[in-house]
């Protein structure tokens, strides 16, 4: 026979009852801010940038050689939110060597695209600017790489550092002026054409773009 009586029976039930209903409802609030977590990295995810308005773009050049001499142009400010399309109007442009395209955006960021045929390279200043703006995330995007979430990475150049190697610029030299951080994006730009012997037309276009 067994020591315990019947209250005692009855007390040791309902013990174990109610520890278990306090499992049971611990794991559906974990259950639950699993869910909220999933959501929360789903919206995460799906959130779209806001163009660059036009005051925070400094400017979309396009630059070429003809005949050994260098052309500058001004294109559209739209499409320094589209890197697609940056593309596709830097291969309607002759050139020797293809045809460069320089982005400025709040005198903080650039990106470089260099299209020879179908062969296209890109170079972004700032990775972590792709948290911020469209064409940088397109660059990211571009590259296959993931969007950074590590702080201590901010301020890395992400893409060909070579870009424009073979005119002048060298990937070493190229990083060390994206390390200056004395110098805006204008000024990198500007010295970056200034390697590649843009220089005068690219400081021209620069002075009428951002006045």
């Amino acid at each position: 026979m067994s020591e315990f009586d019947d209250e005692e029976y009855e007390s040791f039930e309902l013990d174990g009852a109610g520890r278990s209903a306090s499992s049971a409802s611990g794991r559906a609030n974990r259950a639950e801010q699993l869910d909220d977590e999933l959501e929360d990295d789903e919206d995460f995810e799906e959130v779209e940038l806001e163009d660059a308005a036009d005051d925070e773009i400094d400017f979309v050049l396009a630059a070429y050689r003809e005949d050994g001499q260098p052309y500058v142009q001004s294109l559209g400010k739209d499409l320094a939110n589209d890197l697609d399309e940056l593309i596709v109007q830097l291969r309607r442009l002759p050139g020797d060597a293809g045809a460069l395209g320089f982005v400025s955006l709040v005198e903080e960021v650039f990106v470089i695209s260099r299209v020879r045929g179908q062969h296209v390279q890109v170079l972004l200043s700032d990775a972590a600017a792709a948290s911020d703006w469209p064409i940088a995330r397109d660059v990211v995007d571009y590259l296959g790489e993931e969007p950074l979430d590590d702080e201590d990475e901010e301020g890395e150049p992400i893409g060909d550092l070579g870009i424009v190697a073979d005119l002048g610029l060298s990937d070493f030299d190229m990083g060390a002026i994206i390390d200056n951080l004395d110098l805006s994006s204008v000024e990198m730009l500007t010295e970056i054409a200034d390697k590649i012997k843009l220089n005068p037309p690219f400081r021209k276009a620069v002075e009428a773009a951002v006045g």
